[in-house]
């Protein structure tokens, strides 16, 4: 393997500016890049899958306690021990991973005009790879190892970390009264911060396949005969687990990773501030700042385990946090001679 430090990586950009007026200004850009022999987490000592050549049907279910017959052309676990019996699962950071950023950025500038300035810019992305929750601390809305370690396509998919649609606004306004006395000098601030949500990667609960990594708990399948919109927005049930069955034992589920998606973000950071000069050298600054000044709940992750044995989980899709706190306020003075 290489140089865990050195992951090559191609990058691509191009950008676009334009003077809308003396006081603004308008730029677009597109940023790209794919990198090589990122980290990826694995167990070398689980079974690999294989297709079954016998047309009378293969018996699968690897080292687990429930076993399955499925027909010939079926990927599945063959039942038996691990490649070395003679050790438990593992769990290594192997270099083979690759991840692919394209973008679309646009930014807005408008400079101090009439009291008031503001930027905003919005990106448009997509953030795809193999495997970005490499430790269970990241793994909050996508499994921790790769499903297949024999072929890693099947966890081609978005990333833990992408979010699709991303925008902020930031104003800075000086209030129109009371220049040159006391009641001047006012300032009004606001950031805004918008986000849609992160990738959610639905689990089975279970090493269902049998091949034996346990740290895995495998993805289920799609159920045929569900219709209707999955992700509901519920933050009791977030989406609707009866859209999903366990794969036969022994084989591995058809959902992808990354196919839904979490909860959004949307936040207004506000501060009104005042700077009075006391003196030539001294100066007084009043300022009082408001976090998550709307208090609008942004959820965290849903429980993305769908099955508590071959049973639907009571907790598939439930929201137990928020991402953001709920509203802060604080009041502060700063004295500088």
């Amino acid at each position: 393997h290489r140089d865990l430090h050195s992951f090559p990586t191609r990058r691509s950009s191009d950008l676009v500016e334009h003077q809308l007026n003396n006081q603004t200004s308008l730029s677009v850009a597109y940023v790209g890049s794919f990198g090589y022999h990122g980290l990826i987490s694995i167990d070398p000592n689980s079974i690999p899958a294989q297709v079954c050549s016998n047309p009378k049907g293969c018996v699968a279910g690897g080292v687990g306690l429930v076993q399955s017959r499925v027909p010939a052309g079926a990927s599945y676990i063959p039942v038996g021990t691990r490649p070395n019996p003679y050790l438990s699962g593992g769990f290594f950071w192997y270099t083979e991973g690759n991840s692919s950023y394209n973008a679309l950025q646009t930014n807005i500038t408008r400079r101090l005009s009439h009291n008031l300035e503001f930027r905003a810019n919005y990106t448009w992305s997509k953030n795809l790879d193999f495997n970005s929750a490499l430790t269970g601390a990241q793994a909050t809305n996508e499994a921790q190892m790769v499903l297949n370690r024999n072929d890693l396509t099947a966890d081609w998919g978005p990333s833990a970390l992408n979010a699709e649609h991303q925008a902020s606004i930031s104003a800075h306004y000086e209030l129109p009264f009371g220049h040159g006395r006391l009641l001047g000098g006012w300032q009004l601030n606001g950031i805004v911060t918008l986000l849609s949500g992160f990738p959610v990667t639905p689990q089975a609960g279970s090493n269902r396949s049998g091949d034996g990594d346990t740290r895995n708990p495998d993805r289920p399948s799609f159920n045929p005969a569900f219709s209707g919109s999955i992700v509901e927005g519920n933050p009791n049930q977030w989406f609707n687990p009866k859209a999903f069955v366990l794969p036969t034992a022994g084989t591995y589920g058809n959902v992808g990773r990354g196919v839904l998606t979490g909860p959004g973000l949307a936040e207004l950071d506000a501060s009104l501030l005042k700077d009075i000069a006391l003196a030539e050298r001294a100066r007084l600054e009043i300022r009082s700042e408001f976090f998550n000044a709307l208090n609008h709940p942004n959820f965290g992750a849903p429980n993305a385990i769908v099955f508590s044995g071959t049973q639907i989980s009571s907790t598939a899709g439930l929201i137990t946090a928020t991402a953001t706190t709920s509203r802060q306020i604080q009041f502060g003075m700063k004295l500088t001679f």
